[in-house]
Order: C-alpha cells, then structure tokens, then sequence
C-alpha cells in the first residue's frame, strides 16, 4: 500500500496555498500602484489648480531644504504628475517607486507641523513604496510585458 503519510499531505496542501499566494503577486502589486498612484496624482492635480496658493505654501509652510520655494514647488508638483504615471504603467516602475519615496519623504520632513494621522498615511506610502522597490513591481507591467522581451530578443540577435 502507497498511502501517502500525513507530512506528504500537509506539504501538498502547503504548496497549493503558497502557489495560491504567489499567484496574487502581480494583482496585489498592481492594487499598491493603483493606490500610490492615485494618491500622488491627485495631490499633484490640486497644486496645478491652485497654483499662486501652491507657491505660498511652499515659501510659507513648507521648508525644503536646499531648493528655493518656487524650484521645489515645480519639483514637487512635476513629480506628483509624471511619477505615478511611470509606477502605474509600471515603466521605469523602481524609479519612479523610489521618485515618490523622495517626494514623501521631503513632504514629512518639510512640514514643522504633522498631524499623527498624516503622519501614519505618509508611513503607509512610505512602506507600499519601498515593498515595491525592494520586490519590484509584479509582472503586469509595461516593463515586464513589453520593453523586457523586446530588449531581451534584440540582444539575442545582437549575440547571433
């Protein structure tokens, strides 16, 4: 008799669920792009829309180092807009992962007053940002997709 003993079944059971959690990688990748990008984007939006308020704030309330108030507003605002198109889009995604790193950063540093609750979103992008430079960001990407097989067959005939 072939009855496969309990450990044979607890490790069957164990790869089908981390293979269940592996394959939710790229969708769960994609929900924290979703999210980030959403959240810097529209930020960037309000700052165009308003932006005599956008340049007082960033002479009177925020104080960036290093960069005059007008230069980091335009910084500021151009990569709330362009960076979380790349993260979405997955182009260039640990860049522009790492782009937005810099952005939350120097928005929590730049303040001399953060509400705690402001503080903690700030701590959540902050950790969804570095899961995605670390872990990059999944397969469902342009990237990925895209760019890396066309790259990858151009080399392969570079190489013939």
């Amino acid at each position: 008799m072939n009855h496969p003993t309990l450990l044979h079944r607890g490790q069957s059971l164990w790869l089908g669920f981390t293979g269940i959690i592996d394959a939710l990688r790229a969708p769960a990748a994609l929900a924290a792009r979703l999210y980030l990008a959403q959240v810097f984007f529209l930020a960037g939006l309000t700052k165009v829309r308003d932006w005599e308020t956008t340049v007082l704030l960033f002479t009177h309330e925020y104080a960036v180092p290093l960069l005059s108030p007008e230069v980091a507003a335009v910084m500021g605002t151009g990569g709330e807009l362009v960076l979380p198109v790349l993260l979405l889009l997955g182009l260039a995604g640990r860049f522009a992962a790492m782009g937005l790193s810099v952005v939350n950063f120097v928005a929590v540093i730049s303040l001399s007053e953060i509400a705690p609750a402001a503080l903690q979103q700030h701590i959540t992008w902050g950790v969804l940002l570095a899961v995605l430079v670390l872990y990059g960001l999944g397969k469902w990407t342009l990237d990925c997709g895209w760019i890396r097989p066309r790259l990858e067959r151009r080399l392969a005939r570079a190489a013939r």
